[in-house]
């Protein structure tokens, strides 16, 4: 062999060796995180893929085998929350995806659940007589709930786009589930730590409930309250402390009450956190913040009887402070740190004495501070006195509370948001209208006649904005060459130009788009919908809403086969739209 011909061989080698390589790098499919939790992690990626020849996608799942999706909806931690995918594309269409075969785990509670966990895929084939064998995007939409053995996630909802070249079909790898399932697994969480230890962490948990941002609305008139019975002698201060701690203890006792019960009836577990995964408690504490930033901002103010308040009483007061202490009990549960979950969940796997116990001793470490507070004088002693401090502290707590709300909103679905927002700024006015239009002094006649509206309002409000309701026209991406090839193949063609900021729009997406009539009258006319947002001013839409229709929002527009076209601006069309559509041949 010559060395000319060695080195030309060499550099050729190299030269593919360099292609081939710099291929695979810029086709090399990068994972998308689902979720995590510590060191549970699970990713997705969208591989093409036959099974049993026939083509479709593979959604492969890779990840720790603790954190698992539930497999079927009677046993997930509520119906909807099991695993679910569904793929979308304008040219191909997908028949019901394809599951592995489930793992059995055993609950806290020795329950069987059936959950894919780790690495799984899920196939999801294309009806091969719908689809174009040509080049598209997909999008992949998978919502579920994780969980792990320690804590169940939020419930999630995430889209995942590729694209896929269905003319390679007979290219793509063939794939097939395991048909062995595994034995039950315990994902019972072992007791790693003694009950002194335990109790040790439930009264540190109790401790930090003290600084929860929501428990910020009853400091002050706790503080205020201390720093009153100031003037009282060292007995009765210590007792005012008591009662307070009796309060919060109160709050707890019921607590384990319900753990018992739980326990002994349907053989459930008492779930720290799990209330905050249903999306109408998320809702409710979202408005009850609202409604507490409103009386921090003295929009209302709590009229308490003089009999619980102690003021023209014994003086003792001693009712007034227990509500107090159940009541910042209550506020401080709902954004609580980890170290209280840990608690709860590790007094669900012990005998109802331990449970009870620990659950209790996280009310007395709440508790705690106060009764320190008022059993050494020198201590009040040096609390600030009340003033105008204390009104800006009150303000400061209320944006802080608006603040949570907002937060406690964006984590429900998207769909659901903007109604609730709507709802708040509702409630917020049926509340000021209840407190701030008439008070203590106004006629009985007057507060009934006020109040009364004031609930009726709010009661309709809630019907409205908060009333779900299923989507039940897909609506299509504006894309001006999708219905300009629509049009052109005389296929009707219904636009929705609309915005975010557009409230009449919203009233529409209510009135018309919500009739079942109008969704199954446009899926047997098989009409491509299209939703055209112009929320912002540099979008296609926006532009053809001004240059080609020379209308604004709202304006729908049916494009007719015959080549006609029906338009209508403003509310109220849903009968012309439905004779419309019926005259389509």
């Amino acid at each position: 062999m010559q060395p000319g011909f060695t080195l030309k061989t060499f550099i050729y080698l190299l030269t593919a060796s360099l292609f081939f390589t710099t291929l695979a790098q810029n086709t090399k499919i990068e994972p998308v995180e689902l979720n995590r939790y510590k060191e549970e992690y699970s990713t997705v990626h969208i591989e093409p893929a036959n099974m049993n020849n026939a083509p479709g996608i593979a959604v492969v799942f890779e990840g720790t085998q603790d954190l698992h999706y539930y497999a079927r909806a009677e046993t997930a931690t509520a119906p909807g929350y099991e695993l679910k995918i569904t793929a979308k594309s304008d040219k191909f269409t997908f028949d019901k995806p394809v599951f592995p075969n489930w793992d059995i785990i055993k609950d806290p509670l020795g329950k069987d659940v059936e959950v894919y966990a780790g690495n799984f895929e899920v196939f999801v084939p294309f009806n091969t007589e719908k689809s174009t064998r040509t080049e598209a995007e997909v999008d992949v939409i998978i919502s579920s709930q994780a969980c792990t053995s320690e804590i169940c996630l939020l419930p999630t909802e995430k889209t995942i786009r590729t694209t896929v070249d269905f003319s390679k079909s007979d290219t793509w790898p063939a794939i097939s589930f395991e048909k062995k399932r595994t034995e039950a697994k315990e994902v019972k969480p072992e007791l790693s730590y003694s009950i002194w230890y335990a109790i040790v962490l439930a009264f540190v948990a109790g401790l930090s409930l003290n600084i929860m941002p929501c428990v910020w609305p009853i400091l002050p008139l706790v503080v205020l309250r201390i720093v009153e019975q100031a003037k009282n002698n060292k007995g009765k201060k210590i007792t005012m402390g008591i009662s307070f701690c009796f309060g919060i203890l109160l709050f707890f006792a019921c607590l384990a009450i319900a753990n018992i019960v739980l326990h002994l009836t349907v053989g459930t577990a008492l779930q720290w956190g799990d209330q905050f995964r249903n999306p109408v408690f998320v809702t409710v504490m979202a408005l009850v913040l609202v409604v507490l930033a409103l009386f921090m901002f003295d929009v209302f103010t709590f009229v308490v009887p003089a009999s619980v308040s102690g003021k023209g009483s014994s003086g003792s007061g001693f009712l007034g402070t227990i509500g107090m202490g159940f009541l910042a009990a209550i506020l401080s549960t709902p954004c609580s740190f980890g170290i209280l979950a840990a608690v709860i969940a590790w007094a669900q796997c012990q005998p109802l004495i331990p449970a009870t116990i620990a659950i209790l001793v996280i009310g007395l470490g709440m508790g705690t501070p106060y009764v320190i507070l008022t059993a050494i004088p020198g201590l009040i002693e040096k609390l600030p006195k009340p003033g105008t401090w204390m009104e800006i502290f009150k303000k400061f707590v209320g944006f802080i509370l608006l603040a949570v709300a907002v937060w406690l909103i964006t984590v429900l679905p998207a769909a659901k948001r903007a109604g609730i927002l709507y709802y708040a700024v509702v409630l917020a006015f049926c509340v000021w209208m209840a407190g701030g239009w008439v008070n203590f002094s106004s006629k009985l006649k007057n507060k009934i006649v006020v109040r009364a509206l004031a609930v009726a309002l709010a009661v309709a409000a809630g019907f409205y904005l908060l009333k779900p309701h299923a989507e039940l026209i897909d609506w299509q991406g504006y894309d001006t060459q999708k219905i300009e090839n629509a049009i052109e193949q005389g296929q009707t063609v219904l636009i929705k130009f609309t915005a975010d900021w557009c409230l009449s729009c919203q009233w529409i997406e209510k009135t018309v788009y919500t009739r079942k009539d109008i969704a199954e009258l446009i899926e047997e006319k098989n009409v491509l919908v299209v939703k055209a947002d112009t929320t912002l001013k540099d979008t296609p839409a926006t532009k053809a809403l001004q240059n080609i229709y020379n209308e604004a929002v709202p304006y729908s527009v049916l494009h007719l086969p015959d080549g006609r076209k029906e338009g209508w601006v403003g509310k109220g069309f849903g009968d012309e739209l439905m004779q419309a559509l019926e005259g389509i041949e």
